[in-house]
């Protein structure tokens, strides 16, 4: 199997990682994880967010990897970029976490062009 497919696997499940250490906080309440009050400020929000864009950036990479394998591209390319693409995510939860914006959209676009790059690598393989 290729890495590329662990990666979407990796990809799926660090949404629900980067919201893990704020729901470890004694005052959240597992009867109501949605509580607007609890997420609304501070680390349980940019945790949130961190969990929101992981969520709205899986599409695109999942597919992306299907159409690039399914399309001819290169896949030792599609699976290194597939790779590149989990760890700058990681890197983009870390900035999130610690409130550091600038870092944050780097590794944000970063890591939507390596979507876009498996999603073309039939086009220049």
């Amino acid at each position: 199997m290729p890495v590329a497919f662990w990666c979407v696997l990796a990809a799926a499940i660090l949404p629900l990682l980067s919201v893990f250490p704020a729901k470890l906080d004694k005052s959240f309440d597992n009867a109501r994880p949605r509580d607007p009050d609890y997420w609304r400020d501070g680390f349980r929000a940019r945790a949130q967010g961190a969990q929101a864009n992981g969520f709205e950036a899986f599409p695109l990479f999942a597919v992306a990897v299907f159409v690039g394998l399914n399309q001819g591209g290169d896949p030792h390319w599609i699976d290194r970029l597939a790779v590149l693409f989990v760890l700058l995510r990681i890197i983009y939860i870390g900035c999130y976490w610690a409130d550091r914006a600038s870092p944050r959209s780097l590794a944000w676009a970063a890591s939507f062009l390596t979507s876009l790059a498996i999603f073309t690598s039939s086009l220049w393989s």
